[in-house]
């Protein structure tokens, strides 16, 4: 798991300011995680995101974005709740998800909308 600043998110992600089609830029799907550290779901979900991190390693990134430190960032995704996780395929659309979803719902998006098995 690594978190990211906006100029990492741009480089590994996605290039936002610089691209109006959606074209990813990693090498495996990914997860990005957006949180606070105040947030109290963000701290729950947390420790699950670090054992899926370390049960996908090699195949699945995980990132997680400060949404108080990246706010831009969080704005140009239109983040309005937290925790929220963008869904990153390597093909297709990044699929957007609001609340700490449980560890089987996790595991089955990860399953089922980034195909990592």
């Amino acid at each position: 798991m690594q978190n990211l600043t906006t100029e990492e998110f741009k480089a590994k992600v996605f290039d936002f300011e610089h691209n109006k089609e959606w074209k990813y830029a990693g090498d495996k799907p990914c997860i990005v995680d957006f949180y606070a550290d105040w947030c109290g779901p963000c701290k729950m979900i947390a420790p699950v995101l670090d054992e899926l991190s370390q049960k996908y390693a090699g195949k699945l990134d995980i990132y997680k974005i400060d949404t108080d430190r990246e706010q831009d960032l969080a704005a140009a995704f239109a983040i309005q709740s937290i925790p929220s996780m963008l869904f990153i395929p390597m093909t297709g659309k990044p699929q957007l998800a609001q609340g700490a979803l449980p560890k089987d719902a996790l595991e089955k998006v990860i399953g089922d909308v980034l195909n990592v098995k």
